[in-house]
């Protein structure tokens, strides 16, 4: 069977001898992983989020022929007795929303396959214990259901918010601590001896210095997520214990409580129990005890029955926007509208959800102006933009007038002419999306 064809089989079942009877619940559990079905299913998965190149500059698209001729010979076998040794990450570091960096680890297309194969295997044995209240990562469950289950809370009577900021948690996972927490459910040694190599492989930047990955889990591995579950779940577990109200999205997590004395109280154990129990550090500078309107979680703030847009998440926003609409970027205006709508689509089916009817018809107004100046930038010439207005069907004195004016493209996109050449129902003939639209849909089908 061919290995590059997307609908065929990237391993072969061939490819595996098999023993004769399933592997048990928690051992042998490597067998399972390496089988093709898991593999392929892995694989669509892989292939499916794209993402950048290792440290080896592989693409996803050289990866099926790259397996075709090293799978059989070389890396089945090094998996199967020990051998195997994964790549560094390719370090990547992003701008956060605080001024601050997120160091991400980019592994190469075949640790990033074989490490899905494990979650895909694992995943079973843990999500059904995991705690209601935890949200990330996990099957059917969303950011959403989890401010759902944060107004409810609200609802209650509980109008404090303990904020707690787990300082640069992926960067501070503990090994040991991991790696017990992950023998006391797992039997498989070769498995878990995989998983340790993983955990180790180290980091990589773009001059080529390697970097030991002494703690941690690199954020952007397809196991990361699980593992971070895995060892926030006794966290989880405590608050539970304890009778707190909370919500968890991997390490981003709110404690609803009463009072702020209780509040206080509840920042303090949790801080200690996060220290010494998991081994990992509190942000004191960014954990707080806070009314639930100054909190923030996901993106999102309360206001009292309302749910809200956070100002971080807005300026974010608008920035994104700016970016997309910037005049200086020198494409068509339909590629320009294409990938603004990419952007818009996918944050007002986070973002819609929240009690903001007339802010995003404000936006859109301010997004649809800020496409009208790029127009007006890209016909320069007063004649071009004189002749394109009367296209439009602008009067030919309110054309010229404004194919004269001497005023910046941002308060030309704001004048009786331009309006009406590039007015809200021919913007829209173009394709470009509304917010204000798509939030009534969210809201009301």
């Amino acid at each position: 069977m061919a290995y590059l064809n997307s609908s065929e089989s990237l391993i072969r079942d061939d490819d595996i001898q098999r023993t004769g009877k399933e592997p048990a619940l928690n051992e042998h559990l490597l067998e399972k992983v390496l089988s093709p079905e898991n593999l392929q299913t892995a694989w669509k998965r892989v292939r499916r989020n794209k993402g950048a190149p290792g440290i080896d500059g592989m693409s996803i698209e050289a990866f099926p022929e790259f397996m075709k001729d090293y799978w059989l010979p070389i890396i089945l076998p090094s998996l199967q007795d020990g051998s195997y040794q994964p790549n560094p990450v390719r370090r990547s570091i992003i701008e956060k929303d605080d001024g601050g960096k997120r160091m991400l680890g980019i592994p190469t297309i075949l640790d990033r396959l074989i490490m899905q194969a494990i979650a895909r295997v694992l995943s079973p044995l843990y999500e059904p214990n995991f705690s209601e209240f935890s949200y990330g990562f996990r099957p059917e469950r969303s950011q959403h259901m989890a401010i759902k289950h944060v107004r409810e809370c609200i609802k209650d009577g509980r109008k404090i918010a303990v904020d707690v900021d787990l300082s640069k948690f992926f960067d501070r996972v503990n090994h040991d601590y991991l790696m017990t927490k992950l023998g006391a459910k797992i039997k498989d040694k070769a498995l878990l001896s995989l998983i340790g190599k993983y955990l180790r492989a180290g980091i990589m930047d773009n001059n080529g210095q390697y970097f030991e990955s002494l703690v941690g889990v690199p954020q952007g591995s397809p196991l990361s997520p699980l593992l971070s579950n895995i060892v926030l779940d006794e966290l989880d577990k405590e608050l539970e214990r304890r009778g707190h109200q909370f919500a968890r999205y991997a390490d981003d997590f709110i404690i609803l409580v009463r009072s702020q004395r209780a509040g206080k109280r509840v920042l303090g154990s949790v801080t200690k129990f996060v220290q010494n129990r998991l081994h990992l550090l509190v942000n004191d500078q960014k954990s707080r005890v806070v009314p639930i309107k100054q909190s923030k979680f996901l993106g999102f703030s309360f206001k009292g029955k309302w749910l809200i847009w956070h100002p971080k998440a807005i300026n974010k926003f608008k920035r994104e926007v700016r970016i997309l609409t910037k005049r200086s970027w020198g494409v068509s205006m339909e590629f320009r509208i294409k990938e603004l709508n990419q952007y818009l689509v996918g944050w007002i089916n986070y973002f819609g959800i929240a009690n903001h009817f007339q802010q995003c018809k404000d936006l859109d107004c301010w997004i649809r102006r800020r496409i009208r100046q790029c127009f007006w930038k890209q016909w320069r010439k007063v004649r071009t933009k004189v002749r394109n207005l009367l296209k439009l069907g602008v009067m030919k004195e309110l054309a010229v007038a404004c194919g004269m004016s001497s005023k910046s493209y941002w308060h030309s996109s704001k004048t009786e002419g331009i309006n009406k050449g590039l007015s809200n129902e021919y913007l829209k003939e173009l394709g470009l999306t509304s917010l204000t639209e798509r939030w009534i849909v969210i809201h009301y089908g």
